[in-house]
């Protein structure tokens, strides 16, 4: 099991069946009231988000301000620099804001720094350059909520600073001409999940104003809708109309790089969904930045040459392969590193050798591996350049807060944060970490919990039910994907396919078939063999391939499924442990006097040909199994052994991996129900009290 422990859900039966009064098929019906949406006129805004009105974007604290001032620029004609981050959303982001200006008539340019030359947010040298280049105007987007010293300077060279960003504020905000942040204590803004590309997206609409507002944000919704799903921002809210109205329109799409990008990513004729677009597209956008080429990206979602298009596509691509490798290689180091030398609380670990762009994902595969916080350092002339991923509930960015004095600077989000920090610092830094993530988990292990809707049966999936819960896209937090467990399913076959990398399962399930992938994983250490049965949580998806639609299980984790032979010499153990046992435990021990009668008629018969009876449990229990026509049962043969031990009946000498057994010359009836054994098994049931 990846997870320690899977929390099950269960439908409301009376909300489940008043949905399905309402039309909605039973898998969607019964997912929904486990969730907690059990009233058709909630179910009906959820699953129809394009249908919300757009929000007003005048709600946000300053934006009448920074409203005023982008005008002023368009009316005098400025030079206005659209600074963003080199991820996704705020590559979206700063594209989609330069070319909402540039069709209003501005003279906006687009500028995303290098991330491994220059970092995160503004920087003074940029804004140098910028002065240089003539910019009067730097509006920022997904970034600049802690540049106070880059806007004072700015300001020093008579540049003027629209920030809009969404990530965490600290006490200290930028003096700007405006500072649009949702997450700004005095922002009235009733929504806090906004993306960095939908704060710009919000920007561009009140700029346009409400008569203009609606073809805005139809022309920009495609470009939020990328930035949004690839931020991992929640599926709730204004974020639900943004990104079910946007992916409508990147099927098909009308820019030409996303539809080159499409097209090479392979997911031509297939629907643009959440999970392609951030599975799929979301990583190869991402791969120009985190390899230091973010322009490639921004020329390919700004570009109006075909050819050209086709040519970026193909390098981002490339980029993405490039980028896996490198992102393979580092975390396999750090898994050795880590076998070697375990860290307990928090993994904090750094290196001069690492590629500071793919060490943010690194730290996320570690993170689930390990289930802890992890901080992955880069490390270069006596400075490190951090980036973390959060688990189990802990906030980075109220960790990196009280680990400030340490560092040189630090932002982010709850769940993914960066931060710079002295070399000299960094064992300071680790111990303080991990400090801090003791308290917040009061000395416990760290939650390995994984959320899952509900247990559903074979013969409730198919082809047609699945393809409804489509109708809950879009999906992400907030609003998941759908999770289900199958259990009991019975393993008919196995293979490793994507050159070993991933396992691909044959599963059998009350005479139901059905395929599944398990990718990352390997059979064998699993303990997975052609046969064994075991439960499955899986997001459930349809594999499209040459016009044939087929339904197929993506495991997200499985756990084996004892024999119930097994689940009985557990019992025993802990019986033999002197374990309290539950009822059903109790049940699964307590023999039959049929079982009794098969072991002693055994006994006489092999008895009869030497005068010790000696074999393993397992034999012993496979050859009474054929004297009483019944399964196997070793564990509660042994338990039989015992009572008969105990009632006189036999003599029993325990080796190591066998069992000696001679009868005794009995003369009267024994009553094996008088076994104290007997007795405490029958009392846990409530029998014989």
């Amino acid at each position: 099991m990846k997870y320690k422990q899977w929390r099950v859900s269960s439908p409301c039966p009376e909300g489940q069946a008043s949905l399905e009064r309402a039309g909605l098929p039973p898998l969607l019906a019964g997912l929904l009231s486990a969730r907690g949406v059990v009233h058709p006129e909630a179910a009906r805004r959820l699953l129809s988000p394009g249908s919300e009105p757009i929000p007003d974007p005048m709600l946000l604290k300053d934006m009448d301000r920074a409203v005023d001032r982008v005008r002023l620029a368009l009316e005098r004609g400025e030079l206005i620099a659209v600074y963003g981050d080199y991820d996704v959303d705020g590559i979206t982001a700063t594209c989609l804001l330069t070319q909402f200006l540039s069709a209003r008539g501005g003279r906006a340019i687009p500028y995303i720094p290098s991330r491994l030359g220059e970092g995160y947010g503004l920087n003074p040298e940029a804004v140098v350059h910028l002065s240089e280049r003539g910019a009067a105007l730097i509006v920022t987007v997904d970034c600049g909520i802690t540049a106070v010293e880059e806007t004072k300077l700015a300001n020093s060279l008579g540049i003027d600073v629209v920030i809009t960003d969404h990530h965490a504020c600290k006490e200290e905000l930028p003096p700007a001409a405006a500072v649009v942040d949702p997450h700004r204590p005095d922002c009235p803004y009733p929504f806090k999940g906004l993306a960095g590309v939908g704060v710009a997206l919000m920007l561009a609409l009140a700029v346009a104003g409400e008569e203009e507002a609606r073809e805005v944000f139809d022309q920009f919704c495609d470009l939020a809708a990328v930035g949004t799903v690839a931020d991992v921002m929640p599926m709730t809210g204004e974020n639900r109309a943004i990104v079910s109205l946007g992916l409508k329109k990147l099927d098909p799409p009308r820019r030409l790089g996303l539809a080159s990008l499409i097209r090479y990513a392979g997911l031509e004729d297939k629907p643009v969904t959440s999970v392609s677009v951030g599975y799929t597209l979301a990583p190869r956008i991402n791969a120009s930045g985190r390899m230091g080429m973010a322009e490639v990206a921004v020329e390919l979602l700004l570009t109006q040459d075909p050819a050209r298009a086709e040519e970026l596509a193909a390098q981002l691509c490339e980029l993405n392969r490039e980028r896996q490798e490198i992102e393979g290689d580092i975390f396999q180091q750090c898994v050795q590193r880590l076998d070697t030398a375990p860290q307990r609380g928090a993994i904090i670990l750094a290196s001069g050798q690492w590629h500071q762009g793919v060490v943010g994902i690194v730290a996320s595969r570690l993170a689930e591996r390990y289930a802890c916080p992890c901080f992955m350092i880069c490390l270069e002339g006596g400075m490190g350049k951090g980036s973390c991923r959060s688990w189990g509930g802990i906030d980075l960015f109220e960790l990196l807060s009280s680990c400030a004095h340490l560092l040189e600077n630090f932002g982010g989000h709850t769940l993914a944060a960066g931060f710079t920090v002295k070399e000299e610092n960094i064992p300071a830094l680790a111990q303080a970490l991990r400090l801090q993530v003791e308290t917040a988990c009061q000395g416990e292990a760290l939650p390995s919990v994984l959320e899952v809707d509900m247990a559903v049966s074979a013969q409730h999936l198919t082809v047609e039910a699945v393809e409804a819960l489509d109708l809950l896209e879009p999906c992400g937090t907030g609003n998941p994907r759908p999770v289900f467990l199958l259990q009991g399913a019975q393993v008919h076959t196995m293979t490793q396919v994507g050159r070993g990398r991933h396992l691909k399962l044959r599963l059998e399930s009350r005479g139901a078939y059905l395929d599944a992938i398990y990718f990352s994983s390997q059979g064998a250490e699993l303990g997975l063999y052609p046969g064994c049965r075991t439960d499955v949580v899986f997001y459930p998806q349809i594999n499209d391939f040459r016009g044939r639609r087929d339904l197929q299980l993506q495991v997200v984790d499985l756990r084996l499924v004892p024999s119930l032979a097994q689940l009985e010499r557990t019992v025993y153990d802990k019986y033999r442990q002197g374990a309290d046992l539950t009822q059903e435990e109790a049940r699964l021990l307590l023999p039959s006097r049929g079982d009794f009668v098969g072991l002693w008629r055994w006994l006489e018969r092999q008895s009869t040909a030497c005068t010790v009876v000696e074999d393993t449990p397992a034999r012993i229990a496979r050859a009474v199994s054929r004297v009483t026509r019944k399964r196997e049962a070793p564990a509660r043969t042994l338990l039989c052994l015992e009572v008969m031990e105990e009632r006189g009946l036999i003599d029993v000498n325990r080796r190591t991996d066998r069992i000696q057994i001679t009868l005794r010359q009995v003369e009267h009836k024994v009553d094996l129900e008088a076994s104290e054994i007997i007795k405490r098994l029958r009392k846990i049931l409530g029998e014989g009290l």
